[in-house]
């Protein structure tokens, strides 16, 4: 949830760290704080935007090759500076950074506290800062030795990073369940969360492992285990350029991420599909083909968007695959008990791979039996290494909170996962399989055309921008698209919105139809087709305004509702593809006329790493 980043070496930390934040912004961002060597310990945090910090900051004299920075997305304890990281010991002399929730932070307080220990915040970080310090002084350890004690006494997740006054070239990171990176360049070292504040300087990293402990000390990395076994360091190269995280000629990462599906979804295929010659190739699933042919079952979890993914492909492999497939959400799946027989599939998609609730939810099931593949856009995230193997999405970074790219991304991928298992399988004869590989071959240029064409969806914005609440309603694969507009919505503009199959509404959402209510249907030529242009009539009946997303050249739904937007011909199976691209569209032109930041919604960030 929060973003990380620290630096140690010969340059100028401040530029670095307040750079790197603004990087992060998207992963948190009610408030910012760094620490620096000035040449004491200093901290600096506000509340509020890293631009509240950078002109905090700009107000005093910063000297300093060392420090780390913490951008802010709130568990324990309200947005405010007292609560902002970092977070300083008793003494004040040992300064942390944190991603994650200590579980059993309230127990560890109240000890500190008996033994005279202050808090100044109501965070459960500065409860670990104490902790730390206290075991030191106790057991006369090195720092780095009283990190690794208490890190076996906490419960929960965690990233950290920790200063400390009496070591001023010495950095200590940790993780558990929540990603954190160690970059490496010449003479120096960063730690972040992810990429993005570190790529301008070193394309050079090391991947922590959970319970691993890096050391950054006299100039030198060096990485143990928290029973003080040294690792091995694995340096990997990071396959991103700046101007991916950059938002060039656009006004906001949404939109620029929105305009860039025909790349990525092209991405996601190329060298994946031969049209020519009518052929899937995932090397990433090759090892467990056959497990997936025989499965008698899959499993796909997930969550938000990639929760409405899994739904499509709920559809895609019952009707291709003939395969039984059942949806969770994550969160409730790793709460119940679940029955996972020995050889189920799961499928975990996560944009991050780093989902707290994914993450613990396929670990509960790998203990049961099953064969974990991952649909992740992180290269080296967490889920694609604890899966048993999976296929990369290929997206690009995704700076905007709200996904888009991320999605039709997956969506690409699940849709070529099941072709090849339909192929190997048999369930699909051969005319028909060549038939959706050229349509999929086409769909970059598709939604192209539907971009070219996003002044229909701008103006439709500017007609609903007041809308109190929205209904959305779909068919068949088109449902979970429903669903998913309904998110977006409500994430940019902060409209109540809520998705349903077209069939329930008149199971009690019919009952909130009057002349104020905007409905949205997808209404695109299928085999539900004249199912929901009865349902467009109910509406229309009760003076509901209609918006709906419809087939090239459909004069039947046109002369029936509101407002149309026209999506080009495409199978059935890959109407998802294109008719979510005018709902994203929609979604951000409303939340920009009015006002919202969206980018950066309220409440929300990026990647869930926290329970």
């Amino acid at each position: 949830m929060c973003g990380i980043i620290a630096y140690v070496g010969q340059q100028q930390a401040l530029p670095i760290l307040i750079n790197g934040l603004k990087r992060l912004e998207y992963r948190g961002y009610d408030s910012a704080g760094i620490a620096v060597m000035n040449p004491d310990l200093t901290i600096f945090k506000k509340k509020g935007k890293v631009i509240n910090l950078e002109e905090h900051a700009a107000n005093n004299e910063i000297k300093s090759t060392i420090g780390m920075g913490h951008t802010r997305w709130a568990t324990h304890g309200e947005p405010c500076d007292r609560n902002s990281h970092p977070h300083l010991s008793d003494k004040k002399d040992l300064a942390i950074i944190h991603n994650g929730i200590i579980e059993n932070y309230a127990t560890l307080k109240q000890e500190l506290i008996n033994k005279g220990h202050h808090f100044e915040s109501d965070t459960d970080s500065e409860v670990l800062i104490h902790f730390i310090e206290d075991i030191q002084e106790n057991l006369n350890c090195s720092l780095e030795d009283a990190v690794r004690v208490a890190l076996t006494r906490v419960t929960g997740a965690y990233a950290i990073v920790v200063m400390s006054q009496h070591e001023p070239d010495t950095l200590i990171a940790a993780r558990k369940s929540s990603p954190l990176i160690v970059g490496i360049g010449k003479d120096e070292f960063f730690l972040a969360s992810d990429a993005t504040p570190i790529i301008e300087y070193t394309n050079q990293v090391v991947y922590l492992k959970d319970f691993e402990v890096a050391i950054i000390k006299n100039g030198k990395l060096t990485i143990t285990d928290l029973q003080n076994n040294v690792h091995d360091t694995y340096i990997k190269e990071l396959d991103i350029e700046l101007a991916a995280i950059e938002k060039g000629a656009f006004e906001h990462y949404m939109l620029k991420e929105i305009f860039e599906q025909p790349k990525t979804i092209y991405d996601c295929m190329r060298g994946r599909i031969l049209p020519e010659e009518g052929k899937v190739r995932l090397g990433g699933i090759r090892e467990y083909i056959d497990h997936l042919c025989n499965a008698r079952r899959i499993i796909i979890i997930a969550c938000g968007t990639s929760l409405h993914a899994g739904m499509v492909a709920r559809y895609l492999f019952e009707e291709i695959c003939r395969i039984p497939v059942e949806v969770e959400y994550a969160s409730e799946f790793r709460y119940g008990n679940p029955v996972v027989r020995d050889g189920d599939i799961v499928i975990a998609i996560s944009q991050s791979g780093e989902t707290a609730d994914t993450l613990v939810a396929i670990e509960k099931a790998k203990e049961m039996g099953a064969i974990i593949l991952g649909v992740c856009n992180v290269v080296g995230s967490s889920i694609p290494r604890t899966s048993h193997a999976g296929v990369y999405t290929h997206a690009g970074a995704e700076i905007g909170v709200a996904s888009t790219k991320a999605f039709t991304a997956q969506l690409t991928v699940l849709y070529l996962i099941a072709l090849q298992v339909a192929k190997e399988k048999g369930t699909i004869d051969n005319d028909r399989f060549k038939k959706i590989v050229n349509e999929l071959d086409q769909i970059p240029a598709k939604v192209q055309q539907i971009l070219d064409n996003s002044y229909i969806t701008q103006s439709l914005a500017s007609l609903y921008l007041d809308a109190k609440s929205m209904i959305y309603l779909g068919r068949g694969y088109n449902f979970p698209i429903a669903l998913e507009g309904a998110l977006k919505i409500k994430e940019i503009s902060y409209i109540h919105a809520e998705g349903y199959p077209a069939a329930e509404m008149k199971h009690g959402p019919i009952a909130l139809i009057d002349e104020e209510m905007p409905v949205v249907f997808i209404a695109t030529k299928d085999h539900t087709y004249e199912k929901i242009v009865s349902n467009i009539q109910e509406v229309k009946a009760r003076k509901g305004k209609v918006i709906a997303i419809v087939t090239e050249g459909d004069d039947v739904v046109k002369g029936l509702a509101d407002h149309i937007v026209e999506i080009p011909q495409t199978d059935e199976m890959l109407t998802p593809l294109l008719s979510v691209i005018p709902l994203q569209l929609f979604a951000y032109y409303t939340g920009v006329l009015r006002g919202c930041n969206v980018d950066q919604p309220r409440n929300l960030a990026k990647s869930v790493t926290v329970e």
